[in-house]
């Protein structure tokens, strides 16, 4: 029972029928909910009815000591406001759609003379063509293959436009796989027709790349070169496995996103169908836990985290209910063109829709205990760390920092975070120790770096400015009363542990007696996983930093290279072991790096590598 309820039904009674955002806040004050409203009052009073609530819901109901609100000017304003905020402050009871590797993309840039087909993960808005994702049986590497394969497409990095060319043509166009435009074999017209064939297979005309295949298989095999018309053959296959994914009774070009639906009432599970140009490219399962309260409030929510994380948002998306205007113009704020959602009831669209959501009764059915060893490990593991080490507040997100230098040099700290128990990478950061003189005090760099995070809660960086639930010390009694007493000194109050390797005990501050938790716990197995990730982030960041400065200093030697050409070559590059090992011509590709240059740092790695 909430021993807050009469204060807060108080407040629920002074709440306007405006559409706005309401904020959940416990004991602690951290948010723990998040949620949007057509009418703030009807909506946030449902939490506190005495009516029976999924276990769920009365859980964050109990929780809630007040709660905060913004009237919105209308409801999708309340949408775009309650997604920014989830996103930001990432509440332990909202939909959260984890950060997964992103699904890969093709992209030409037609604003080139003479386009590439590349893979990128990143969508941006910059007038060049995407086509995509590609997962599930569709590899996206081998389907690049075999596109440069069929149609000869330059594959190098040189830059070609305003009349630039190469002094020779490379391998590839001996082996007829590129039609050589660096030394003008072929023009910037006839190139142009070339991107348009693979802009049209991209968007599902197979025919010609068939062709094409098909005679140089027949060419390769008549010359008995039967390994590359093995290779040919293998393309044409994965032609027709492509065409075998093809909706016959959709248009070649349909792009279209089927959102499928299953609950078993404590447990949901949303599916997302991808159909790129008439073609079924792959599905998406995610679990989804959330507090609201009907089918259509909860797909609302998904969308406002799918979508804006999502690759692209398709011309058409396919519903099982009908979730409103506010929604369709939510999604138009994403897609270039005008977002058609349609709720089907017969026909083609209705028989994708059946698949999704059977496929997403599947996923709940066979993948339900391993989500809940998942949700052990994380959300789990949170509520486990709280009982078992007393803490005021769920550590919703916990810091973890760690201290990185090799004799003294490139001194380095991490700031890792974990919301809801797992990695938050986008909300990491790094940390040159710049005050400290004495090279070996890991001391005085934790006090340094502890000192400048606490100073950084007033910045408006989205990570700095959160409070974290608990901060992990990598050490033992020593190292925790040394970095407790950084936060005393600033009088902020969080919480602190440390975490000491050889026996995994626990150290709280003001205890003299350790914590030592079974090695199975999974409030343990969370802080090692902390640990771990803040002391790997660390001795990444040190040595990138040490192979920058050992390149810096090897490249300061060869003769004509200032600082400028120095960064250049360094933001080109990123590796050393890359500039030595680069051709005079790969060189020359670098802003500032003349023919001559080129060869006095080709030969001075050269003529080193011989001497050694």
């Amino acid at each position: 029972m909430n021993k807050y309820i009469e204060s807060i039904k108080q407040r629920v009674k002074n709440l306007p029928l405006s559409p706005g955002v309401y904020i959940m806040r416990d004991e602690t004050g951290t948010i723990i909910y998040i949620g949007k409203a057509k009418h703030l009052k009807n909506r946030v009073s449902q939490y506190f009815l005495n009516t029976v609530k999924q276990p769920k819901v009365q859980l964050m109901a109990d929780s809630v000591k007040t709660f905060d609100y913004i009237i919105c000017g209308s409801e999708l304003e309340a949408l775009n406001l309650e997604a920014n905020l989830i996103k930001k402050h990432q509440p332990f009871y909202n939909i959260l759609l984890k950060d997964g590797k992103a699904h890969p993309f093709f992209r030409i840039d037609l604003k080139q003379d003479f386009p590439v087909v590349e893979i990128t993960r990143k969508l941006k808005r910059d007038g060049a063509k995407y086509f995509g994702p590609y997962f599930g049986s569709v590899n996206a590497r081998d389907l690049l293959q075999l596109i440069n394969t069929t149609f000869s497409l330059k594959t190098c990095k040189l830059n070609l436009n305003n009349g630039k060319r190469a002094k020779r043509e490379c391998l590839n166009y001996h082996l007829g796989l590129c039609h050589a435009p660096c030394v003008g074999k072929i023009s910037k017209e006839d190139y142009r027709k070339e991107i348009d064939k693979v802009i049209s297979f991209l968007n599902g005309d197979v025919s010609y790349a068939k062709t094409i295949l098909n005679e140089k298989m027949i060419a390769c095999a008549q010359t008995e070169n039967f390994e590359k018309a093995i290779v040919y053959r293998n393309n044409l296959n994965m032609i027709e496995s492509l065409n075998s994914k093809l909706i016959t009774e959709l248009t070649s070009y349909s792009d279209i996103d089927v959102v499928g639906y299953f609950t078993n009432g404590v447990a949901t599970v949303v599916s997302v169908l991808v159909v790129r140009a008439g073609k079924i490219m792959g599905l998406n399962n995610f679990n989804v836990v959330d507090l609201s309260i009907t089918k259509e409030e909860v797909l609302t929510s998904f969308v406002t985290q799918y979508y804006p994380n999502s690759s692209t948002v398709p011309a058409e998306i396919v519903f099982p209910c009908e979730l409103g205007e506010v929604v369709e113009n939510y999604l138009n704020q994403f897609s270039k063109n005008k977002v058609k959602i349609v709720v089907p009831k017969i026909g083609i669209r209705k028989k994708l829709l059946n698949m999704a959501e059977i496929n997403a009764k599947e996923y709940l059915e066979k993948n339900i205990e391993k989500e809940k060893l998942a949700e052990l490990k994380t959300v789990g593991a949170v509520k486990l760390l709280k009982d078992r080490l007393n803490l005021p507040e769920l550590p919703i997100r916990i810091e973890g920092f760690d201290i990185s230098n090799i004799s003294g040099t490139n001194m380095v700290a991490s700031m890792v975070v974990f919301t809801n128990g797992a990695p938050n990478y986008s909300h990491y950061r790094k940390f040159k120790i710049k005050t400290v003189f004495d090279k070996n005090n890991d001391f005085a760099c934790m006090k340094e770096v502890l000192t400048r995070r606490i100073a950084e809660l007033k910045n408006d960086d989205v990570s700095f400015s959160t409070r974290p639930n608990l901060i992990l010390i990598d050490g033992g009694k020593g190292q925790l009363s040394f970095a407790y007493s950084v936060l005393t000194s600033t009088g902020v109050n969080i919480p602190m542990i440390s975490l000491a390797k050889k026996e995994e005990e626990i150290f709280m501050p003001h205890e003299s007696e350790s914590i030592k938790l079974s090695k199975d716990d999974y409030a343990l197995k969370l802080l090692q996983r902390v640990r771990d990730e803040s002391h790997r982030y660390a001795i990444t960041f040190h040595r990138s930093l040490r192979n920058k400065n050992a390149l810096v200093s090897e490249l300061s030697k060869i003769k004509l290279i200032g600082k400028n050409k120095e960064i250049a070559l360094l933001e080109y590059f990123k590796d050393i072991n890359k500039i030595k090992n680069a051709s005079v011509k790969e060189l020359m590709e670098v802003k500032g790096i003349s023919e001559k240059l080129a060869n006095n740092i080709y030969n001075y790695f050269h003529d080193k590598k011989d001497n050694e």
